[in-house]
């Protein structure tokens, strides 16, 4: 996909739990391939997000070993038609910050 007739649409989350289920609306709702879904940490720093989610976060306590160091940042490579229904996924999913270029 290297033509100008795809974008890269990007967004930010403070939980790996949202960032996850971003990448799942992106293949089940938009029918982007997975291999045009990436997943990083939004800074040089390993992180699971700003907020504990999922396995992290106890319903009596928070675990205290997550590395909570930053957002995760989700980005796919679309099609031009796409890259509003994968900005509404995006959002949909609790990301901020949703961009494309």
């Amino acid at each position: 996909m290297a033509d100008g007739s795809v974008k890269t649409v990007w967004a930010m989350f403070a939980t790996r739990e949202a960032a996850d289920r971003a990448v799942e609306y992106l293949v089940q709702q938009c029918a982007i391939a997975r291999a045009d879904i990436f997943v990083q940490a939004g800074d040089a720093d390993n992180t699971a997000g700003t907020a504990p989610s999922g396995g992290d976060a106890r319903r009596d306590d928070v675990r205290l070993d997550a590395p909570l160091h930053g957002e995760i940042k989700v980005s796919a490579d679309v099609v031009n038609e796409q890259v509003i229904k994968a900005e509404q996924a995006f959002r949909e999913a609790g990301a901020h910050n949703v961009m494309a270029r």
